[in-house]
């Protein structure tokens, strides 16, 4: 007997089957218990997540008779009669399953419609199921509408795709449109710890979360990548076997390589990444693990209780999350992402690994002294900033220290936010976090801000107008937000002296003779809007 694989093998039967998709198995279950039924439906979702199952499933609900032949309309399928085993086996005549990525044209549209007038042969409902819909053309969209819109009564139309931007508005207003959410890892991981047992494979906790992570989100990858596994390691689902297989990177060398950058050790972390370039691992992929791991001690350092405790690195992420400094962690993450997306430009992956780890060493803030203490936020982000930047030549690191920014005594600052705003060198959205804050004090080298916008309240708005507050100033400061409301902004100025000036343009305009002539003697009426006041010069 020929081998099945596991993604058909399991391929789920009835809605209590789906994994992840509760959303959409709800509001079906319901529509079919209440015999409440859309002539078009609409599943969209990425790969593997369940759309062409879902389709089979509700068709099978729409024309099951039940184990004895009587039964109607239901929400759980008998799976035994005629129908369910048909649809099942992909030979039931009144269920067509169309892929318009290679049937896209107007004629196999037209095709298919000519035969929607004529009855099931052997059921409820005919059921077409359409496939990637949004690969259709314009012709053949425009050549469905109609009966999309208005089919005979027993057509029920499912269309299917990973891309609905594409997929004409005409076309989605006439469908009830579900979509279908990405598998969690933690879902995967326990849909195959259900399957493997049944195969008879043993298998290790941590290898399943490396499928699950593999996987993208998509249940017929794990299950592809599983089989995979299961041939790759003659039947033993290892953590080391799955690494092997996928070219994954050990945990452990992450957690090492931050050691080495916490203890300063550069040729302790270039023996790391040389040893992992010798076992031909994917040294791209060692940059998002160790971006994954900063994740986690950051997300540590604030919220203690959300890291799980079954993951394996739990204590060692515990243990880093005390050594480093917060503003440690979220430099090293921004610089292993930037070396990450910076790798296709390297001279190749080893030398975009090496100076990525050689940067984290580079830009590391300084353990500084109680007395410099409050230079240590700008120098992270003067570090930050020079990440955005084009990389300029690093001069060789003495072991030593970063020159933090000179610290001066007194501030060339009257308290007027207003005016140190217009004298700033800033741009973009830091120039509208400037315009659109107010004061609320100045202490300690660092201005508190209250901004009504959250949006403009990110890390990096807030770094580069501390850099800009800086430069002005000749003191490195910082800049704390609270949310609020405002009243005394640049931006609230600007827009009353544009109201002004626009209140004087208009009663200028209407007190010009001429003006008054042509309103009061030919009935001329002012167009709402066009009078604009003159540009001052510059």
């Amino acid at each position: 007997m020929s081998y099945l694989v596991l993604a058909r093998k399991y391929r789920p039967r009835r809605f209590d089957q789906l994994v992840g998709q509760e959303h959409v198995v709800r509001a079906l279950t319901h529509a079919l218990e209440q015999q409440r039924l859309h002539h078009a439906y609409l599943f969209t979702g990425t790969r593997g997540v369940g759309k062409t199952t879902l389709s089979r499933i509700l068709a099978k609900a729409l024309n099951c008779m039940g184990a004895d032949g009587q039964g109607g309309i239901t929400a759980t399928p008998c799976g035994v009669c005629e129908a369910c085993t048909a649809i099942d086996a992909g030979r039931f005549v009144d269920y067509v399953e169309m892929d318009a990525a290679s049937n896209r044209g107007v004629e196999e549209m037209t095709s298919l419609l000519d035969k929607a007038v004529y009855a099931p042969s052997a059921a409820r409902f005919k059921v077409y199921m359409i496939d990637e819909v949004h690969m259709l053309s314009n012709h053949a969209f425009n050549a469905m509408l109609k009966t999309l819109e208005e089919p005979p009564p027993h057509l029920k139309f499912i269309l299917a795709t990973t891309d609905p931007q594409k997929v004409p508005v005409t076309v989605l207003s006439r469908c009830l449109q579900f979509n279908l959410k990405q598998m969690p890892p933690a879902h995967i991981v326990e849909h195959l710890a259900q399957i493997l047992p049944e195969e008879n494979v043993g298998f290790e906790p941590n290898a399943l979360r490396l499928l699950a992570q593999a996987a993208q989100g998509s249940m017929r990858d794990a299950l592809s990548l599983t089989d995979q596994a299961i041939a790759y390691a003659a039947g033993q689902v290892t953590e080391a076997s799955v690494r092997a297989m996928l070219g994954a990177v050990d945990t452990g060398y992450v957690i090492q390589l931050l050691e080495a950058i916490q203890a300063e050790d550069a040729a302790r972390a270039m023996l790391l990444a040389e040893q992992m370039a010798t076992q031909s691992l994917s040294l791209s992929t060692a940059l998002q693990e160790l971006a994954l791991l900063l994740q986690r001690i950051a997300l540590t350092q604030k919220v203690p209780d959300a890291l799980p405790d079954d993951l394996p690195e739990a204590d060692s992420i515990r243990r880093l999350a005390q050594q480093f400094d917060p503003e440690e962690v979220q430099l090293h993450y921004q610089i292993a992402l930037t070396g990450r997306q910076d790798l296709p430009l390297a001279p190749d992956e080893w030398a975009g690994l090496t100076m990525t780890l050689l940067r984290m060493l580079a830009f590391r803030p300084t353990r500084l002294s109680t007395a410099a203490a409050t230079t240590q936020t700008a120098a992270t982000s003067v570090a930050l900033n020079a990440l955005r930047k084009p990389a300029p030549l690093l001069a060789p690191r003495n072991v030593s220290t970063v020159v933090a920014p000179k610290v001066e005594t007194e501030l060339d600052f009257n308290g007027d936010w207003t005016v140190l705003v217009d004298e700033l060198d800033i741009k973009g959205l830091a120039r509208e976090l400037a315009r659109q804050s107010e004061l609320i004090r100045y202490e300690n080298k660092t201005f508190y801000l209250r901004v009504a916008n959250t949006a403009l309240t990110q890390a990096a708005q807030l770094d580069k107008l501390a850099e800009a507050l800086s430069q002005r100033l000749g003191v490195v400061v910082k800049v704390r937000t609270e949310l609020g409301g405002v009243h005394q902004t640049v931006a609230a100025r600007d827009d009353a002296s544009a109201r002004q000036r626009q209140q004087e343009a208009e009663q200028a305009f209407m007190n010009a003779p001429v003006v008054k002539t042509l309103i009061e003697k030919y009935g001329a009426k002012v167009v709402p809007g066009s009078i604009k006041p003159m540009e001052s010069p510059s």
